[in-house]
C-alpha cells in the first residue's frame, strides 16, 4: 500500500477507505499542481532569476574579469562561461523551487477553500510541499546565504592548488550556520510558543510556529519601510526633485565615474592575482627544495614584500568594490528618476500619477491609525487596527457576504496582513530608493542585498505564503480547513499575531523615518555623494 493512501495517527491507523481513489487517480488529480510547479519553475530559472543575478555575471566563478570597453560578444560569452558555475546553479535551481513550491502552497489553499480538488489530492500535495519548502527555508537558503556573505569577505571554499579544501573557511560557515539553527530554534522560547514538541508533527509544528512569527516580523518590518518610503518620495521628495532635475550631464559625468572605476577594480584585481600565483609558486618551489630554514627565509621575504602589497591591494579592491556597487546603484536610480520626470510631465503621466498620491496617504493613515490602535490596546487588550481599519472591515463584510459562517473580525486580520504585501509590491520603487540611501551609510549592505537578490526574494515570497496561510487556517470553518489544518499544523494566537506585527511595523516606520530625516539633514542630493569619488579614480 502507498505511503499516501494510509491514514494513521500517533495512536491507530484507520481502515482503508474502499472508495478512496487509486495511484493512477491520484496521480492525474495532482496533475494540475505538477503543471503549476514545473511552468512557474520554468519561468523562474529562464525568465526571472538572470534578472536578479546580474551581479553575478562579471564574476564566472573562476576570478576572470573583463573591462568595462570589452566588446558584447566578449561580455556574452563571459557571462555564459559564469552561468555554468556550480554556485549559480545551485542559486538558480533552489530560487526556481521555492518560487514554484511557494505558487503550489498558494494553489492548494485556493482548492481547500473552494474544494475543487480531491482531498486526497490536496492532502498529498500538502504534505510534500510543507516540508519541502522548511527544508529550504530553514537549511538550504540560509547555507547559500551565509557562504555567499563569507565569500564576499575574501575567503574561499574552492579546493587551493594542491587540492586541499580551506578548513578555515568552512568552519567558519559551519559555525554561523549552526549559530543560525540555535538562533531559529531558540525564538520559540522568547515569544512563548508551545515548547511542546513530539516526533513527526510536532517539531514540524514548532518549525511551521517559528516561521510563521519570522514571516509576521519580515512583513511587518518590510511594509513599514514601505509605508514610509512611499510618501517620502511621492509627497515628500517632489519639491527637491523640482529643484534640480536629473539631466544629461550628470548621467554622463556618473558614467564616467563607474567606468573608471572599474578600469581601477580590474587593474588591483589582475595585479593581486599575479602576485598571488607568484607566492604560490614560490611556496612551492621553497617547500620542494630547501628545508627548514629556506622555507622560514622564503616565509619571511613574502611577508616584507609581497604580502604586505597584497593586504593592501585586498583592502583596495574591497573599497572600490562597495564605491562600484554605489555608483551602479546610483546610476540605474538616476535613470529611472529622469524618465520618472519625463512621463510625469506628459497629461497621461500626470493622470497615473494620482493613484499613487491616493496610495502614499494611504500609507500614512495606516501608520497612524496603528500608532492609535497600539495605544488604544493599553486600555482595551483586544483592539486592533485590522479591526478598525474601514478597508479591512470593508473587505472582511464582503467575505462574511460570501459566506455568513465566517468570522469577520478574523477575516480583517486576515486581509490587514495581505494588505501588507500588497503595500510591499506597490511601493517597490520607493523601497529601492529608500534602501539606496541608506546602503551609502552601510556600503557592504548594498552588495550582499544584490549579490543575494534572487535567494532573498524567493525566502520572502515563501515566508509570506506559508505566514498568510497559517492566519487563513484560523479564520476557516472548522469543516473547510481539513487538510489545511493537518498540513499546516501550528497555528498563531490571534491577540499574538495583532500585537506582534503591529509593534515591528510601528519599530521598522520609526527606524525608516528617522533614517531618512538622518540622510536629509546631513546629505545632499543623490547623484552629488559619489562626485569625489568619481573624479577620484581619475587622478589615481
Amino acid at each position: 500500500m502507498p505511503w499516501f493512501t494510509s491514514s494513521c495517527d500517533e495512536s491507530a491507523c484507520a481502515a482503508v477507505d474502499p472508495n478512496a481513489p487509486s495511484t493512477v487517480g491520484l496521480l492525474f488529480s495532482l496533475l494540475p499542481f505538477i503543471a503549476t510547479f514545473a511552468a512557474v519553475a520554468a519561468v523562474a530559472n529562464q525568465k526571472i532569476f538572470p534578472k536578479l543575478a546580474r551581479v553575478h555575471d562579471a564574476h564566472d566563478g573562476e576570478d576572470h574579469y573583463l573591462p568595462s570597453h570589452a566588446p558584447p560578444s566578449l561580455r556574452q560569452a563571459h557571462a555564459e562561461h559564469g552561468q555554468k558555475s556550480p554556485r549559480r546553479k545551485v542559486a538558480a535551481a533552489v530560487f526556481s523551487t521555492t518560487i514554484a513550491l511557494a505558487t503550489v502552497l498558494g494553489e492548494l489553499i485556493l482548492s481547500e477553500i473552494s474544494d475543487l480538488v480531491g482531498r486526497r489530492a490536496r492532502e498529498v500535495g500538502l504534505r510534500f510541499t510543507v516540508p519541502t519548502l522548511l527544508v529550504l527555508l530553514i537549511g538550504i537558503i540560509p547555507f547559500l546565504e551565509i557562504q555567499s556573505v563569507i565569500s564576499g569577505l575574501g575567503w574561499k571554499f574552492q579546493r587551493n592548488r594542491k587540492g586541499k579544501i580551506p578548513q578555515f573557511a568552512w568552519g567558519i560557515l559551519l559555525l554561523v550556520f549552526s549559530g543560525w539553527l540555535f538562533a531559529f530554534w531558540s525564538l520559540g522560547s522568547l515569544v512563548g510558543l508551545d515548547k511542546t514538541t513530539t516526533a513527526g508533527g510536532g517539531i514540524l509544528r514548532a518549525c511551521l510556529e517559528r516561521i510563521g512569527v519570522i514571516g509576521i516580523s519580515l512583513m511587518a518590518m518590510l511594509s513599514g519601510f514601505a509605508a514610509v518610503s512611499s510618501p517620502w518620495h511621492t509627497l515628500g521628495a517632489v519639491s527637491e526633485r523640482r529643484k534640480r532635475p536629473v539631466t544629461e550631464a550628470d548621467i554622463s559625468r556618473k558614467e564616467a565615474g563607474l567606468d573608471a572605476t572599474n578600469e581601477m577594480l580590474l587593474t588591483k584585481r589582475h595585479r593581486l592575482q599575479a602576485l598571488e600565483r607568484k607566492a604560490s609558486e614560490a611556496q612551492a618551489a621553497s617547500s620542494s627544495t630547501g628545508g627548514f630554514m629556506g622555507k622560514m627565509i622564503g616565509a619571511v621575504r613574502g611577508m616584507g614584500g609581497d604580502e604586505a602589497e597584497m593586504r593592501a591591494l585586498r583592502l583596495e579592491i574591497a573599497g572600490l568594490e562597495t564605491m562600484e556597487a554605489n555608483l551602479g546603484s546610483s546610476l540605474g536610480m538616476m535613470r529611472s528618476r529622469q524618465a520618472a520626470d519625463a512621463r510625469a510631465a506628459t497629461p497621461l503621466g500626470k493622470l497615473l500619477a494620482v493613484p499613487h498620491y491616493i496610495f502614499s496617504l494611504y500609507c500614512l493613515y495606516r501608520i497612524l491609525a496603528t500608532t492609535l490602535a497600539m495605544l488604544r490596546r493599553t486600555y482595551y487588550p483586544s483592539s486592533s487596527f485590522s479591526s478598525s481599519d474601514p478597508i479591512n472591515r470593508f473587505l472582511g463584510l464582503l467575505a462574511r457576504h460570501w459566506d455568513p459562517k465566517l468570522d469577520q473580525i478574523a477575516w480583517a486580520r486576515q486581509i490587514s496582513f495581505l494588505l501588507s504585501g500588497v503595500i510591499l509590491a506597490a511601493s517597490a520603487n520607493s523601497v529601492l530608493q529608500t534602501f539606496h540611501l541608506f546602503s551609502k551609510w552601510l556600503p557592504g549592505l548594498l552588495y550582499q542585498a544584490q549579490a543575494n537578490l534572487a535567494l532573498l526574494i524567493g525566502q520572502i515570497a515563501a515566508v509570506y505564503v506559508i505566514s498568510a496561510a497559517l492566519l487563513l487556517r484560523s479564520n476557516l470553518p472548522r469543516e473547510m480547513s481539513s487538510a489545511v489544518g493537518d498540513a499546516l499544523e501550528g497555528a498563531l494566537e490571534p491577540r499574538f499575531v495583532d500585537w506582534w506585527f503591529e509593534g515591528w511595523f510601528l519599530m521598522s516606520c520609526a527606524v525608516t523615518g528617522l533614517g531618512v530625516w538622518i540622510s536629509r539633514k546631513i546629505g545632499r542630493e543623490d547623484w552629488d555623494e559619489y562626485g569625489s569619488e568619481e573624479m577620484g579614480p581619475k587622478r589615481m
